[in-house]
């Protein structure tokens, strides 16, 4: 199967929509219980593209359907995080497994690099082994474990943090 990845657009906001919610309802990716609302993704939307910060959908070319997205954002608001970015990555569940996940992180990882970013985080569920082996196959390091910071379905979490670090000279 092959996927286009792209910039997301209004017309994709449906189809995150329900890839999010679905695991805001039924999985640990996100530690978020409160589903979203069509508006609320509209609002990041054009919050993520006035920032100039990346927010991509991986369509699959036979279909044109969106199998996942991604997108960086501040790690934090305080200006000495100015060069630390902190990124999400979804994938509809009936394209699990196929290499949608590894391409959105690629295109992530490129558009940090390009944009002079320092350092590139991801906060994991600690059951979430697939993401936590992709991250390491792609530079990332464990740098932070956080246990029982976070809580759903009546089960405590644990965070597992990770970085990449692209170089060792601060962006001017």
């Amino acid at each position: 199967m092959a996927f286009i990845i792209r910039n997301a657009s209004e017309a994709d906001l449906p189809e995150i929509l329900l890839i999010y919610n679905t695991e805001i309802l039924q999985g640990f990716a996100t530690w978020n219980e409160q589903a979203y609302s069509l508006e609320k993704f509209q609002k990041k939307l054009a919050d993520i593209q006035a920032r100039s910060f990346p927010f991509l959908v991986a369509a699959d070319s036979a279909s044109n359907r969106v199998a996942g997205y991604a997108d960086y954002t501040d790690f934090r608001s305080f200006t000495g995080y100015r060069h630390t970015v902190e990124h999400s990555v979804f994938i509809d569940r009936s394209y699990a497994r196929q290499g949608v996940g590894k391409l959105l992180l690629q295109h992530l990882i490129n558009h940090a690099q390009r944009n002079q970013v320092h350092v590139m985080i991801a906060g994991i569920d600690h059951d979430n082994t697939a993401s936590i082996a992709l991250h390491q196959k792609l530079g990332f390091i464990q740098t932070g474990y956080m246990p029982q910071v976070g809580k759903k379905f009546d089960q405590w979490r644990d965070l597992v943090l990770m970085q990449l670090t692209f170089s060792t000279d601060p962006a001017p």
